[in-house]
């Protein structure tokens, strides 16, 4: 919480301004309108992103030097590499950042086991919305 202080004449008046912080925010998922879906809810958060199509671009973008507060990482991902070999190369490369898996078998236990001990910190089921994610997200600019 930050306050500033305005002084009119000898009257002085301090109100308290809540600071948010803005998240940053890595989107990998192979579809295009997931992606943009998943942007438009970062977005309303005043949050910003940056995309991947797949788990060898995330990684790539971690090697070239980014980091992010939240990775929302999709599972099912043909090309390249799948959220769960993806996660695991993160966590290899000590990323510290809070890693959510984002899938369709949210409800298969088997793989949303074998996907949370690649290092997630969450999972969801698809689809994404806000009031999945806010919790996450008020952890995040609380922490």
């Amino acid at each position: 919480m930050a306050t500033t202080s305005t002084s009119t004449g000898d009257i002085n008046k301090t109100k308290s301004v809540e600071v948010k912080k803005k998240l940053n925010v890595l989107i990998v998922d192979d579809d295009t309108v997931t992606r943009k879906l998943h942007e438009g809810i970062i977005k309303s958060f005043g949050g910003i992103s940056q995309t991947a199509k797949n788990g060898e671009e995330a990684v790539n973008i971690h090697r070239n030097g980014a980091s992010f507060d939240l990775i929302l990482m999709d599972k099912e991902m043909p090309q390249r590499d799948d959220g769960v070999l993806a996660t695991k190369k993160l966590r290899e490369m000590k990323v510290t950042s809070m890693i959510v898996g984002v899938t369709s078998l949210a409800d298969n236990e088997e793989e949303r086991k074998a996907f949370m001990e690649a290092g997630l910190n969450h999972c969801l089921a698809k689809p994404l919305n806000k009031a999945k994610i806010e919790p996450i997200i008020n952890n995040l600019r609380d922490a």
